[in-house]
């Protein structure tokens, strides 16, 4: 049985996506998405939170962010965390970051358009290379 690793963040992508092919037919897309969280101090003054986490989309998916993530577009994300453990100069060293399995491309719409959708989607190809590890899980 698998544990379950599942993580959903809606944001904005900080600066545009970097594509790149690794492997002949194997597409990879990084970007940093931003996701601001909004609360109240005890004695009731607003205060926002920011956090950063790196997004990697594979495939068919990959070739979409990369067209559509470009500096301050809203996009939500559906996926997994995943750990990256290496050793530079005898220190131990890790990294966690999302793998997207899903994402939705979030547009303004016009006014007047309110019965139009609005957000592009695309999910994980059926058959991901088995390096891309983005099989979806329901």
């Amino acid at each position: 049985m698998n544990q379950l690793n599942s993580i959903i963040l809606e944001g904005n992508v900080v600066r545009k996506a970097e594509f790149s092919e690794p492997k002949t037919g194997f597409q990879v897309c990084k970007f940093p998405l931003a996701v601001n969280r909004k609360s109240k101090t005890p004695d009731g003054n607003p205060t926002e939170e920011v956090s950063y986490f790196d997004v990697e989309a594979y495939g068919e998916m990959a070739e979409s962010c990369f067209k559509w993530c470009d500096r301050g577009q809203g996009v939500r994300v559906v996926g997994r965390l995943k750990q990256s453990r290496w050793e530079e100069n005898n220190v131990k060293r890790s990294k966690v970051y999302v793998i997207a399995e899903h994402v939705e491309y979030k547009f303004s719409k016009p006014k007047g358009d309110a019965e139009k959708g609005d957000s592009a989607k695309v999910e994980a190809p059926a058959e991901a290379p088995a390096e891309a590890e983005t099989e979806a899980v329901f």
